[in-house]
């Protein structure tokens, strides 16, 4: 698929509008809402705090709307605009909005539309009275002939669950694009066709024009069909797509013959899986950490390739960078300087506001976050935002083009309350948290930011921690840095960034190397499943009124990966560390209708993939094994995943052999990272 070309005709309408100021009046305005996309807010009830959450749900809330006009429409900050009869500086005032993305929100930022072009207007609500089951009023314009539309929020049938733009080689472009679609319609849904609406360039993301409607997609199922209670989807294949925001418009087809689009509004960046080291650059004597070739080894055999930072003098301009390659994660200005096609291969995301829940003391408001991340629209650097308190963040959802959590299960900083939790037959803690609730977080932030991928900051080690509620080691034990990066991946994410995997933090908890070395492994053998997948079933076990097992599955066009995570584990009095021991598992998993017939079915772990004990009927795997932690199984619809596997694992560990630096299990190499520190 390529961008459609802008006739001459249109560029000299347009050269015309522009010295002759022939704009569509705002008193003769005729857009059409030719979308409306709802994400209810909701809070996870597993969560505890020592003040309840707020029990309003609001709802995040698009709205598509089209130039109906022969000409361009002028939609600036001045244009009058009300919602039932308010401005949006009232509604954010009154506390019915948390934020909102609409001409009045750029200020000195001019739009005009181009005929039958799109614009977006987003907004997040507070409270029920912006919540599901409402029905809102939009003005726009003034006099007897503005133009007024009526729109509900209603808890949507089916939606775009994930949208992803994957890529090959270096380039920094996507050339396909995944999207997953979640039926909930009580009936089966065909997927009929799929568009873009993409800007001329960058700096016009506020005005979208329609590409070609693409119905040549490949399908899963290759039916093209979504049973009720399911997710499907397809993959579009294109030519490079421009980086900057777009409008996705997927049709689909009831049962009843009745055609609909479904809609989103997101940026389009290339998604690559980036383990990250987090503070890996910091003060070593006169120079950085990131000119210790030493420390750029083992993160380069730790599989990191992204850490918090920019620029660094004597690293990032020199061969050391090309050797060892760390992406960037900061705040990237001046964008002249970043935002260049040399260096957006070497980008993350942006990052600088912290956790603006928190803002040093202050909560930073939703809209004054907004108003930070402004100016990183018209580039093509996506943006990031820490959250950190499941409670409220859902006033943050879709600030961000990459959100992600930064929460933590043992002997860390929380926002929950960890001896309110009653977890283990009234015992309560304050050295710990249920490790779970890693994945109830993830599966809040997912489902408030949908179709955009997310990330996650996972435990390691870290050695700025004090000791809490009694506890001696700060920082997670093996199992338990396991356990939480795992509840994490199997709710699907597509980054991960250790906190922290500084030098000083490798050299005092040595023996969390391997540990983190193994986890990132198995992600590397993953990553295109969790980059093209999207996550399926969740379902939590329990025995004899006590959890058992967290049940997980990721499903994409090329398979799925199904978790079994331990729940059993308890805590040791003693030591003040949560145990695991190894348990025989049998466990059963949804197969979808795409992977209704499996003809693959192994276990995978940082040692290789291994036969497993499987039974399969149409819509059920049932996985009998030994599990500690957690046990990962894959599952292919046709011959040849487990041997691509089988290749990667094998140059996995070549890699790892040909860095020559292995401090977790050779003295004389931890010795030399020991004494890398003045």
């Amino acid at each position: 698929m390529r961008c459609r070309t802008i006739p001459d005709s249109f560029l000299r309408l347009i050269l015309l509008v522009l010295f002759t100021g022939v704009f569509a009046s705002t008193e003769a305005l005729a857009l059409e809402l030719a979308g409306l996309s709802v994400t209810p807010h909701a809070q996870s009830p597993n969560m505890r705090y020592r003040r309840p959450p707020d029990p309003q749900l609001g709802a995040r809330i698009e709205l598509f709307l089209r130039n109906e006009t022969a000409v361009p429409v002028n939609l600036g900050p001045e244009t009058p605009l009300s919602f039932d009869q308010r401005t949006p500086s009232e509604l954010l005032l009154h506390g019915d909005w948390a934020w909102h993305d609409t001409p009045p929100a750029r200020k000195d930022t001019p739009l005009v539309l181009a005929p039958d072009a799109l614009t977006v207007w987003s907004l997040n609500s507070r409270g029920t009275n912006w919540g599901v089951d409402t029905t809102h009023r939009l003005q726009i314009g003034g006099g007897t002939e503005a133009k007024t539309m009526e729109f509900a929020i209603e808890r949507p049938r089916a939606w775009l669950s994930a949208v992803t733009f994957l890529g090959s080689g270096e380039s920094p472009l996507p050339t396909q694009m995944v999207v997953h679609v979640q039926n909930e319609t009580g009936q089966p849904l065909f997927l009929a066709g799929c568009r873009l609406w993409l800007p001329r360039r960058p700096t016009d993301f506020r005005d979208l024009i329609a590409q070609t409607w693409q119905t040549n997609l490949s399908f899963f199922p290759a039916t093209a069909v979504i049973p009720d209670g399911e997710k499907g989807g397809f993959l579009l294949d294109s030519a490079p797509l421009p980086l900057g925001y777009a409008g996705v418009e997927v049709r689909v087809v009831g049962a009843d013959g009745g055609t609909r689009s479904l809609w989103a509004y997101l940026r389009i960046k290339r998604e690559v899986f980036d383990l990250g080291g987090g503070w890996v650059a910091s003060a070593l004597g006169s120079s950085n950490t990131l000119t210790a070739e030493p420390y750029l080894k083992l993160l380069r055999r730790l599989h990191i390739n992204l850490g918090m930072h920019q620029d660094v003098p004597g690293y990032t301009d020199t061969p050391l960078f090309d050797r060892y390659p760390l992406k960037y994660m900061n705040r990237l200005a001046p964008f002249d300087h970043y935002d260049t096609d040399a260096m957006l291969p070497r980008i993350h995301a942006v990052e600088f506001l912290g956790e603006p829940q928190y803002g040093g003391g202050r909560p930073v408001p939703p809209q004054e976050v907004f108003e930070k991340l402004a100016p990183y629209a018209p580039t093509r650097l996506p943006t990031t935002v820490t959250h950190s308190e499941e409670r409220v963040w859902r006033y943050y959802a879709g600030l961000a083009d990459y959100p992600h959590f930064d929460a933590y299960r043992v002997t860390a900083p929380a926002p929950d309350a960890w001896g309110l939790y009653d977890r283990w037959g009234g015992e309560r803690l304050r050295w710990g948290a249920p490790l779970e609730t890693i994945g109830d977080m993830t599966r809040s932030l997912r489902d408030l930011n949908r179709p955009r991928p997310i990330a996650v900051w996972s435990q390691g080690p870290h050695d700025g921690w004090d000791r809490q509620g009694g506890r001696v080691r700060t920082s997670p034990t093996a199992d338990e840095l396991r356990s939480q990066a795992y509840h994490a991946l199997s709710s699907r994410i597509t980054s991960l960034y250790w906190f922290n995997l500084s030098l000083g933090s490798l050299i005092k908890f040595r023996d969390l190397i391997d540990p983190v070395t193994r986890v990132d492994r198995e992600i590397r053998l993953l990553e295109d499943l969790f980059l093209e997948g999207d996550a399926f079933e969740y379902r939590r076990e329990r025995e004899g009124g006590s959890p058992s097992w967290d049940l997980a599955s990721i499903i994409g066009p090329n398979g799925g990966v199904f978790f079994a995570i331990d729940l059993a584990y308890i805590p040791d009095r003693q030591e003040k560390i949560f145990t695991f021991s190894e348990r025989n598992g049998s466990v059963d998993f949804q197969l979808p209708a795409s992977l209704s017939h499996p003809v693959e079915v192994f276990r995978l772990d940082a040692d290789g993939v291994h036969d497993v004990t499987n039974q399969w009927h149409p819509g059920r795997l049932k996985i009998s094994d030994r599990i500690h932690v957690v046990g990962i199984y894959v599952v292919s619809p046709k011959i040849g995943l487990r041997s691509r596997l089988e290749a990667r694992h094998k140059q996995l560990l070549e890699l790892e052999k040909a860095i020559d630096f292995d401090p977790a299990a050779s003295d004389a190499d931890f010795e030399t990272l020991r004494h890398l520190r003045p």
